[in-house]
């Protein structure tokens, strides 16, 4: 008999992680063409507020819990069957039971596609043939307690004293300027635990804070107007928007503070003129924020091995990175020597973890080193299918849903050059500060992405302000044509990258250096 607590909190894994563990290990005794099965299991306590023009707009806390299961079987053919499902207080008393059934339910539709597999392959011979047994890349079978880190633990937090500190800010951005007119100020502190467990032997527990915090703001002057938003974030506690955070990589301002200074650049935007487009490329310096959005787009999305094997391209497109799997830009130079770029796990901030959602242990995957393109993240089964080893980028928004080929953290790396001297070396040029909006081709070979500020650059000092502008360029070229990268790395909070049928919105970390290439500049939409 479970000792299940009454309550939906992060306890609830410790009274269920053995019953977990032994239908995971006995699955394929328990059902005798399961060639493999996991299960994951996912709680989350989480608190939020907001407030619009100095006034409290909402407040709320709030607990899920959900679970996901995945299996392969069949009898002549492998296919994979899954099942996953939003759970809550009814759910408690039977809850094993409910295990023991969603985990039945993913093995008859494993079998079910198997048999499918079969059926279709007998129908189109030649065509058929295609339709390969689903297998996972092998990886060690880790047991392992990963520990949430924080100052302020979420779940403490009083909820009266986030509406108060939210409120408050919200009403300093208000008293900024006279010509900003609307404001929203919002933050959310969690902690998250999740639990996986394998037919392999696979059995780990991790643990997670986060908290987020944001701004938007709208101001209008005589000349023109401007919004901006922005947030500051890390894997850790409330401490994050009441104290900021400073460590090597990650400089958070408070939230007051952070919110006052987009305040007032939203003020002094909006009484600036707007930056006209270029026929021709220009020099452009782009700032590590801006840089972090720009790592996202044109190294993150091509670099997911899914959607480069064609797995998306339905509904989110394809790389230029893998034409076919013969075709593929791997051992090629896709940009200059000065750029090397990766994806890290291990790196601090929104895009942190130990392991993925398949039990693989994350590592550090180099995208491009020193010019040269070098490999995707990756899946279990996208491995097999490149005969890679798996890397540990498989991640699902929420347990109930399907682990997708997902960044962890995906930055430029830094160079050695001091940023102010890659400014000084420019006679005329732009400098491209924060970022806003993309444009992306659907295979990531073009890219047009959006600033909070342009500056120019003349004879080596920054000059007059743009607003509304940004800069656009082929993918290749703009790699290929940077000369110089800073010494200055950063990583930002990237709070919500969609991907997925259906959507999975997740929190992701990108960063990067300050960057020196070519580009064209675009006015305002």
């Amino acid at each position: 008999m479970l000792n299940i607590p009454k309550a939906i909190t992060t306890d609830l894994v410790e009274a269920i992680k053995n019953t977990v563990a032994e239908l995971a290990t006995e699955a394929p005794a328990t059902h005798k063409l399961c060639r493999y099965a996991d299960l994951r299991i996912e709680v989350t306590e989480e608190k939020h507020a907001g407030a619009e023009n100095g006034t409290s707009k909402y407040a709320g806390e709030d607990s899920q819990f959900a679970c996901g299961i995945r299996v392969l079987a069949g009898d002549g053919a492998v296919a994979p069957g899954y099942f996953g499902q939003m759970l809550g207080k009814p759910d408690l008393p039977r809850l094993a039971q409910t295990l023991a059934s969603g985990l039945k339910h993913a093995y008859e539709r494993a079998l079910a596609n198997a048999r499918e597999k079969i059926r279709t392959r007998h129908k189109y011979k030649e065509l058929g043939e295609a339709l390969a047994d689903t297998r996972l890349a092998p990886v060690e079978a880790y047991r392992d307690t990963v520990k949430a880190e924080y100052a302020l633990d979420p779940r403490q937090v009083s909820l009266a004293d986030m509406v108060r500190y939210i409120t408050e800010v919200s009403r300093a951005v208000q008293d900024v300027d006279e010509q900003l007119k609307y404001n929203a100020v919002s933050a959310v502190t969690l902690v998250t635990r999740e639990l996986f467990a394998s037919s392999e032997g696979a059995w780990i527990d991790q643990s997670f804070a986060l908290t987020k915090g944001g701004a938007y703001v709208v101001a209008v002057s005589e000349t023109g107007d401007q919004e901006l938003s922005d947030d500051i974030g890390h894997q850790r506690g409330w401490e994050v928007v009441t104290e900021g955070i400073v460590e090597e990589h990650i400089r958070n301002l408070d939230l007051l503070t952070f919110s006052t200074n987009l305040a007032r650049d939203a003020v002094k935007l909006a009484h600036a003129p707007p930056l006209r487009s270029s026929d021709k490329d220009v020099v452009v310096v782009t700032d590590p924020h801006f840089n972090a959005l720009l790592a996202h787009e044109i190294i993150g999305h091509p670099t997911e091995l899914d959607r480069a094997l064609k797995m998306e391209t339905a509904y989110a497109g394809r790389s230029w990175l893998l034409r076919t799997l013969s075709g593929t830009m791997v051992g090629k130079t896709v940009a200059s020597a000065l750029v090397t770029a990766y994806s890290d796990p291990s790196l601090p901030g929104f895009g942190h973890y130990k392991y993925d959602h398949e039990g693989t242990l994350g590592r550090k995957v180099v995208h491009i080193e020193k010019g040269t393109f070098k490999g995707f993240m990756n899946s279990r089964q996208t491995a097999a299918i490149l005969n890679v080893p798996p890397n540990g980028s498989c991640v699902a928004t929420e347990a109930h849903l399907v682990p997708l080929v997902r960044m962890s953290t995906t930055v430029f790396a830094a160079g050695a050059r001091a940023p102010e001297d890659i400014i000084h070396e420019v006679d005329k040029g732009y400098y491209v500060v924060g970022h806003r909006i993309p444009s992306i081709a659907e295979s990531r070979e073009n890219f047009r992405i959006s600033a909070q500020k342009v500056y120019e650059i003349r004879n080596g000092q920054i000059g007059q302000l743009y607003r509304g502008g940004g800069i656009m360029a082929d993918t290749k070229t703009f790699l290929m044509k940077v000369d110089a990268a800073g010494r200055d790395f950063r990583l930002f909070p990237i709070p919500n990258c969609g991907k997925g049928q259906p959507m999975q919105g997740r929190r992701l970390g990108n960063g990067g250096p300050t960057l020196r290439s070519r580009a064209l500049l675009t006015g305002p939409a």
